[in-house]
């Protein structure tokens, strides 16, 4: 499933509600601002109820990707019900560390932080809110694509079934 910042979607929103970190010294990560970039799925007519959150830092010039975490909000019930990969439900309810993309040493510490930030429940309906939100863009964009397709093959079928071009191309 191809996945997008929530930024690029909605900017100026991405960007106010961003959520991030600042750490002092003395912590398993070096101190400072780590910011929890949120992408959604943004294939048409996917509801995984899923978030990727890539761990950047402004001291890295938030190009490098300190780690990659999988989230999801529903319970391995709903997981196991909505994908083909059943047996990955359990990992595919909560937070973990996403395999298949960037990690850094610090990935196991930063996934402690991200569990943290989601014992605020604020948190996590803004996360909510904000895959409803993606994916209501997603479906609008789909289906105004979709309607000018739909015209145009309509329109086909209509002249190629008109009697007047069928007679000019019987002769």
């Amino acid at each position: 499933m191809p996945m997008t910042p929530f930024i690029q979607r909605f900017p100026e929103l991405g960007a106010r509600e961003t959520r991030s970190a600042t750490l002092p010294h003395g912590q398993e990560l070096p101190p400072g601002e780590y910011g929890f970039m949120e992408f959604y799925c943004d294939e048409p007519g996917c509801d995984c109820r899923r978030a990727t959150i890539q761990v950047l830092r402004p001291e890295t010039g938030w190009s490098k990707i300190w780690a990659t975490i999988s989230y999801g909000w529903e319970s391995p019930d709903f997981y196991a019900k909505w994908g083909p990969h059943a047996g990955d439900a359990h990992e595919m309810s909560g937070p973990s560390l996403d395999t298949l993309n960037p990690q850094t040493k610090y990935s196991p510490a930063l996934l402690n932080l991200f569990r943290l930030l989601l014992e605020s429940p604020e948190y996590v309906e803004r996360l909510k809110r904000h895959y409803r939100m993606f994916r209501e863009s997603v479906e609008q964009e789909h289906r105004r694509q979709a309607v000018p397709q739909a015209n145009r093959i309509e329109n086909k079928r209509k002249r190629l079934r008109d009697p007047r071009r069928r007679s000019r191309h019987a002769r």
